[in-house]
Formats: C-alpha cells, sequence, structure tokens
C-alpha cells in the first residue's frame, strides 16, 4: 500500500524541570528548522529524564499524530492553549499518519533515515504534570492515540519538510490502534497476545510481557477448568 506524509515539525532538546516535584524531563523539546542528524539512539542532542523508560534503540525517535491534539484540547479544555503539537514530548510530529494506519514493524523513509515502527508509545504520570491535567495520560491511553517508537535501520537527517514514505509493511493486522485494543482488553484472547508477541518488528520488551500474558492466561484457564 502507499502510505506517505511529510514531517510539519522536529523536536528535541535537552532536560528541565517538571513542577510541582522537581524531577528532571525530557518533555520540554525545542522545535529545530535546520536537519538533524539521526543515530541509533535516536536524534543527537535529545535527552530523556529516565532512561529506564525512554529513550534506547528501541525508542529511538517518537512520532505523534498532529491531528490527536484537536481531541485532547477538547477533552482538557483548561489545557487547550498549552496542547500543541510538540507539548507531549515528540520528536516528530506530522498529520496523515495516525495510530490508526500505522502499524507494528512498519518501515519507513525519514529524509535519509529508514526507520521501523518498533512500539506504541506509553503515556506516562508526567503529562499529567506537564499540562497540571490529572487524567490526562489516562485519556491519551484510554482512546488509544498514544503515538509510536521508531528503531533506526539506517542513520541519517531528517528536517522539516521532509517526506515520510512507507516501504515495507510485515503485518496488516496489528496497527498501533489495534495493539492497544488487544493489550488494553481485561480479557484478551490468548491467540490474539501470541499473535500480537510474534509480530515482526515489534521490540523485544512487548514481546516477552505479551508471551508471559499469554502463558499466565492459559495456565489460569487450565487451573480453573
Amino acid at each position: 500500500m502507499k502510505l506517505i506524509s511529510k514531517i510539519d515539525h522536529v523536536y528535541a532538546g535537552g532536560l528541565a524541570v517538571l513542577h510541582p516535584e522537581g524531577q528532571q524531563t525530557g518533555i520540554y523539546k525545542q522545535r529545530h528548522t535546520s536537519p538533524v542528524r539521526v543515530a541509533l539512539h535516536g536524534i543527537v542532542g535529545d535527552q530523556h529524564g529516565d532512561r529506564r523508560v525512554h529513550g534506547g534503540p528501541e525508542k529511538a525517535v517518537h512520532q505523534y499524530a498532529a491531528q490527536n491534539y484537536e481531541r485532547l484540547a477538547q477533552a482538557f479544555p483548561d489545557s487547550a492553549a498549552e496542547l500543541k503539537a510538540g507539548s507531549l514530548g515528540e520528536n516528530i510530529s506530522a498529520v496523515g499518519l495516525s495510530e490508526l494506519n500505522v502499524h507494528i514493524g512498519d518501515v519507513f523513509q525519514v529524509g535519509s533515515a529508514i526507520l521501523q515502527v518498533s512500539q506504541p508509545r506509553s503515556p506516562c504520570w508526567k503529562i499529567n504534570h506537564r499540562f497540571d491535567a490529572e487524567h490526562l495520560s489516562m485519556f491519551v491511553a484510554k482512546e488509544r492515540i498514544t503515538g509510536w517508537y521508531y528503531r533506526v535501520l539506517q542513520p541519517g537527517y531528517l528536517e522539516e519538510g521532509d517526506g515520510i514514505e512507507l516501504l515495507e509493511r510485515h503485518t496488516e493486522r496489528f496497527s498501533i490502534d489495534q495493539f492497544w485494543q488487544v493489550q488494553l482488553s481485561h480479557r484478551p484472547v490468548i491467540d490474539d497476545l501470541l499473535a500480537l508477541a510474534v509480530t515482526h518488528g515489534l521490540a523485544p520488551d512487548w514481546q516477552r510481557r505479551l508471551s508471559e500474558r499469554a502463558k499466565y492466561l492459559r495456565k489460569h484457564a487450565a487451573s480453573v477448568g
């Protein structure tokens, strides 16, 4: 299938203080209007406050669908003025691509870099603090508008206006949205968990977590039966 978009904005930056508790965070990123270099661990110069859950080769570059901000602003009107492109800490802002049409394992040409979708973003409590909105991260998760991470298959450069073009698709079944439908299900179908776990390109950590959950559910079902 032909799936094409373009970069509207590129964001990267250093650490800042997140109030009210004073944690270090990389969510406050700056817009870059000149080319940035993308290495295996992400955009050169981009930093993360908690390396245990952010950054690294499986979360090298984060993209967020710019059109999602309208939904967020409608749901959280008191924070609407701040809910704009770049404010969730993404590196790439674009329209056209979304959780509905981007799939696990998709390989994209982005500028001169080649990136592969490795996993969705898991929204955390820092989003709530960033916007002083208690339930914002929960809304992002529940609505399945989380954005997604890329691993870098081929380092390169990217900048505003560069194209984003799908080169390879390995699953028609598991979009980012469908990933969350399976993962967030209170009683997921075991075969769905196992199918998702072996999807080509999925980050190893998610492969393990999904497989372990399927194993637990199967064991529980056998003991009940």
